[in-house]
């Protein structure tokens, strides 16, 4: 009888040793550092994931096409009616609630983490996170500010610099998120059809965010910037 030669994989067979499973571990870990160094690019459509006629909301995509974050059915109410946003992932679970401050010069609305309980929307047991209002009119080149937590009053925030400012024109979809300082950490832009050559309508854009900046409460930016921004004005023009 011959002897049988020990079994080999075939990818041991092309590489010629062995990869042990801590080595695969590493660099798997490596590749998602990689990807994690790399910004976020999302697909932002003005329309709630229940489709429902009537429906409000967004539905937000990842590059590679999943559902990533929604805010489904809300109502476009006067804000002094107007109930809470609630920023989901993209299964449903929710993750911020938005609420508009009553009797707000600015329209400003306050950000909580939003509660695992049915029902419970009292400000007062949930974490406040941020606020965001629009800018004054000495800021032309600025069209939002952030405050984060600490800072709840009107008189709070014109006392300390805003932690992010929205720079730009968000309803023309052309305009950048900055911190305080002055770095970018997210942008929103018109989006083209795959050919490059078709830009799409308002009801869909282009959101990019950076590396190491947290994508959860960006969301929650654009969704409340959706309800304070106005649109600019277009001028009618009549055909004699």
């Amino acid at each position: 009888m011959h002897p049988v030669p020990p079994r080999s994989s075939p990818s041991n067979i092309a590489t010629g040793k062995r990869v042990h499973p801590s080595d695969a571990d590493a660099l798997h870990h490596s590749c998602t550092a990689d990807a994690d160094q790399q910004p976020a690019l999302y697909t932002v459509w003005k329309r709630s994931s229940m489709g429902f006629q009537g429906t409000d909301g967004f539905s937000v995509y990842d590059a590679a096409g999943a559902l990533a974050f929604r805010v489904d059915n809300y109502s476009r109410r006067r804000k002094l009616f107007a109930g809470e946003l609630l920023l989901m992932d993209g299964h449903g679970a929710p993750l911020l609630a938005l609420r508009p401050q009553i009797l707000s010069m600015r329209d400003q609305w306050n950000c909580y983490r939003a509660s695992e309980e049915a029902g419970d929307k009292s400000s007062s047991r949930r974490q406040h996170l941020f606020s965001m209002r629009k800018c004054s009119l000495v800021k032309r080149n600025d069209e939002a500010e952030v405050h984060m937590s600490g800072c709840t009053t009107s008189s709070d925030h014109d006392a300390q610099a805003p932690s992010f400012r929205v720079q730009g024109s968000f309803w023309r979809r052309c305009c950048k998120i900055r911190k305080g300082n002055g770095e970018e950490v997210a942008r929103i832009t018109r989006k083209k059809a795959v050919s490059e050559t078709v830009t799409l309508g308002e009801d869909v854009f282009s959101l990019t965010i950076m590396p190491n900046v947290d994508r959860t409460m960006i969301m929650a930016f654009v969704v409340i910037l959706d309800r304070i921004c106005q649109r600019p004005y277009k001028p009618l023009i009549c055909s004699s």
